[in-house]
């Protein structure tokens, strides 16, 4: 993949825009991105007139909009911290598969040092079972008798091999729980890496 610009743009994928202050955070990777050579965008760039607009309509203008800002990038660095439950933001992944698909560089960091897995056993307090006739890479299941991915993953497997495929790894850090969505050391050791694999493609 060859980059169309000397500079890249990388789209900044995360459950940040959830927050109450997400243009904050915005603009302080925009800067760290800047500082490396990167041209940060954010999902909340898109310029959108919700003005009239019913409330579905909004959803699918913001799908668009990032939808657009995604194809206008090279790559992507998405946060794949735990959100609302031992598993990453469901639209951060679709935003993974859909760079992937259009052959983007796939970059990613998570601010939780637990697996995918040992965070599904701690939000089980009964525990998992060990199955009888376990799977590769699920030996157990939890209460409602679904198997638990055991690949030492940071995410689903998708998301980890994804990022590898990619020619890249996953970033983990480590954060204090109130700050693992504003704490910004992992993204910008992913930044950092990003940075150099981009550069080495646009040589």
């Amino acid at each position: 993949m060859a980059l169309s610009k000397a500079v890249a743009k990388v789209y900044l994928a995360g459950p940040e825009v959830f927050l109450r202050n997400p243009h904050e955070i915005g603009e302080a990777k925009i800067a760290i991105c800047a500082s490396h050579g990167l041209e940060g965008r954010f999902p909340l760039d898109g310029d959108i007139d919700f003005d009239g607009m019913a409330i579905r309509e909004c959803g699918y203008a913001i799908y668009r909009g990032n939808e657009k800002l995604m194809l206008e990038c090279d790559a992507i660095i998405a946060n794949l911290t735990p959100f609302r439950g031992p598993g990453m933001d469901v639209g951060t992944a679709f935003e993974i598969g859909f760079m992937r698909a259009a052959g983007k560089k796939i970059f990613g960091y998570t601010n939780s040092s637990l697996t995918l897995f040992d965070r599904v056993l701690k939000a089980n307090p009964k525990g998992l079972k060990r199955r009888k006739e376990p799977l590769t890479g699920m030996l157990f299941e939890d209460e409602e008798k679904l198997g638990v991915e055991q690949f030492g993953f940071a995410d689903n497997l998708m998301i980890d091999s994804a990022i590898h495929e990619s020619g890249s790894t996953v970033i983990t850090g480590k954060s204090k729980r109130r700050e693992r969505y504003t704490h910004l050391g992992a993204f910008e050791d992913c930044v950092r890496h990003a940075a150099v694999q981009l550069q080495e493609l646009n040589t």
